[in-house]
Order: C-alpha cells, then structure tokens, then sequence
C-alpha cells in the first residue's frame, strides 16, 4: 500500500512540471551564439590557413597552375566542428553556422565544396 502511496505523489508531483523534451522537427531548441555547425565560405582568398589549421584534415583545395587556389571542399564526415577555420582565417571568410541538421542518406552531400579565389 505504501509504494502505491509513494507512486500516486511522484506522478502527482511530475503531471504539473513542464515537460523536458521538445516535439522536434516542429519545435526547435534555440542554439546559442557561440554554437559551431555547418561551415559556410564567403569572400575567399584563397591563402590556405584553414588547411593547415584544420586538425581533422577535414579541408582540401584545388589550385589552378598558377598556384591560385580555385576550390576548397570541406568534408563534413571528418569535420569536428571545432572553429580552428573560422578563428584563424585572415579575412574571416569562413563563419560556422547554426545548421545543425546534417543527417543524410547519401555521404557524397557531406562535401561541401566552395569557390575559391580573389576574384569571387
């Protein structure tokens, strides 16, 4: 008879409680400022420090015979999110979104592959 007591008044207490979870894809959980998702490139140069500062190899680029570089791709799979590109980039080119929804079927839409250059 106790433990029906004591069961009664937990769900008695919880029924009046806010809920924890949120019904996902039509309520969205608000991300905050510093939150690191999908990278997007704008205003490249093309000087490669993303590259070398990546400790996930997660960028490649495609340089032209000039040296110039004309593409970057950043693989997604690979990718940490850890902002190293966005820091360190001189011309703050690249930011890191709120995007956060990334699942796919298909691992060839986790490359992401941006024009490069000074004359984008």
């Amino acid at each position: 008879m106790r433990a029906l007591l004591e069961g009664l008044l937990t769900v008695l207490k919880h029924i009046f409680m806010r809920p924890v979870t949120l019904e996902y894809p039509e309520k969205k959980r608000f991300q905050s400022d510093v939150f690191r998702g999908k990278p997007a490139v704008m205003g490249c140069v093309g000087c490669g420090v993303c590259k070398k500062v990546c400790p996930s190899n997660a960028i490649e680029y495609v340089k032209n015979d000039d040296g110039k570089v004309i593409s970057y791709t950043f693989d997604l799979k690979k990718c940490i999110f850890c902002g190293n590109c966005m820091y360190y980039c001189p011309h703050k080119a690249i930011n890191l979104t709120q995007d956060f929804e990334l699942a796919t079927e298909y691992k060839n839409e986790l490359m992401l592959t941006y024009k490069g250059g000074a004359d984008d």
